[in-house]
């Protein structure tokens, strides 16, 4: 039984590593976003690694769960005999518990340093068009191939 609840702790204890890592990427997104300088491909690829550490944080609570629902009732009857590594263990889910809120509100704020990025982008992409639109009307204009006689000028003197 022991080994079991090591188990778990352990498995809580790789949940907080990964969740930091999380967290890191979160912050050096939130700062490059800031900052103007992010780039597509960096983007793209921290979503990516970011995916895998929530592919890993599913694995870990499913096994955490599985492993939960078999020592429950054991633990239950016998609470005073672990109690010190029940302890333990709460803490430990109170730290994931406050890791996952604080990981939220980073996606939240994120998610909004996104939008607004590619909003200003699809603006600057506007205001291209627009000025490529104006130049080539004003080629146009110049070049005379936009000109047209005059309808009612009598050419005959």
């Amino acid at each position: 039984m022991g080994t079991r609840l090591d188990i778990l702790s352990e498995s809580l204890d790789k949940k907080l590593l990964v969740l930091e890592k999380i967290q890191k990427y979160n912050l050096a997104q939130e700062k490059s976003f800031q900052d103007g300088e992010m780039k597509l491909q960096d983007f793209e690829e921290a979503v990516r690694q970011k995916g895998q550490l929530i592919e890993e944080i599913n694995k870990l609570d499913q096994g955490f769960e599985l492993l939960y629902a078999k020592l429950e009732e054991e633990l239950k009857e016998n609470r005073q005999k672990y109690a010190l590594q029940i302890r333990v263990l709460q803490q430990k889910v109170r730290k994931v518990t406050e890791m996952s809120v604080a990981i939220q509100a980073q996606e939240r704020r994120n998610k909004k340093l996104v939008e607004d990025f590619f909003a200003g982008q699809r603006m600057q992409i506007r205001e291209g068009r627009k000025a490529s639109k104006a130049a080539y009307g004003y080629y146009k204009s110049m070049s005379g191939t936009n000109y047209v006689q005059p309808q009612f000028y009598d050419n005959k003197k």
